[in-house]
């Protein structure tokens, strides 16, 4: 049973749903991003998304975009993405990184994977993989005792979400939208049908993600998932109030998930 596997045990016999944070590594800078995810974990956050920067992102709204560019103009590397995950995996919250494909292609996927599992990470979230095309993924994660989360979205066949859900594992990663990340005012009305599909194919845990911005969001998503996955509203807490601004935003987050 891995550390997310723990996690959703354990939220379970709470009766509550997991409480998923993002941010991205290096922004504004490499300290003060792992002291922001020290504060989210601190106030609530129950398992941390490590966002890697990368220059070409085909699902990140501008905020998360903004972000990525600060963290690269500051010239992030994968190798400080790895330290700001293990960081994060030291305050006991179970660590996944959220990247691209490309940059994890280029250092190397079974480096990547011995690196990441070295670091106390827990596995990782690829959006713009598929599972048809994640052989080499699949067999470096399961040597290395990762998890993988893979993406669906509400245009996914019956076909695909039971293709996407028997090669992930730890959580399912449900898009709530066609769209980009970011914060909106209402959460998505496809979101309840889209988690009730994937639950027809797996037991595997199902996590809601691109809209939440607030904790009375939080609970609606709370009613029908398994976890609630927030990031924009996240990074632009940081950007806007800082270290506490994070904390505020997941302390409100987490009386969201819990009501």
């Amino acid at each position: 049973m891995s550390a997310i596997d723990e996690l959703f045990e354990k939220t379970r016999a709470e009766n509550r749903a997991v409480l998923v944070g993002y941010l991205p590594a290096g922004f504004p800078d490499v300290k003060t991003s792992i002291a922001a995810i020290e504060a989210m974990v601190s106030a609530g956050v129950d398992l941390v998304e490590v966002g890697l920067p990368y220059s070409d992102p085909v699902m990140d709204g501008p905020v998360i975009q903004a972000a990525a560019d600060q963290a690269l103009s500051n010239g992030i590397r994968t190798t400080d993405v790895l330290e700001v995950a293990r960081a994060s995996a030291a305050t006991g919250a179970p660590t996944v990184v959220m990247t691209y494909w490309n940059p994890v292609e280029r250092f190397g996927v079974e480096r990547f994977a011995a690196e990441l599992a070295a670091a106390g990470g827990a596995g990782l979230i690829t959006p713009d993989l598929v599972p048809d095309e994640a052989a080499e993924w699949i067999a470096a994660s399961e040597q290395h005792g990762l998890d993988r989360v893979f993406l669906v979205a509400p245009s996914s066949t019956d076909a695909r979400l039971a293709l996407t859900a028997d090669a992930s594992s730890g959580f399912i990663y449900a898009a709530a939208v066609m769209g980009v990340t970011g914060a909106r005012e209402q959460t998505s009305s496809l979101a309840p049908t889209l988690v009730e599909r994937v639950r027809a194919v797996t037991s595997t845990p199902v996590g809601v993600g691109l809209g939440v911005s607030n904790g009375e969001q939080a609970h609606e998503v709370a009613t029908f998932a398994d976890a609630v996955i927030v990031g924009s509203a996240l990074v632009k807490a940081l950007h806007t109030g800082g270290i506490d601004g994070v904390a505020t935003l997941a302390a409100e987050l987490r009386a969201g998930v819990e009501r």
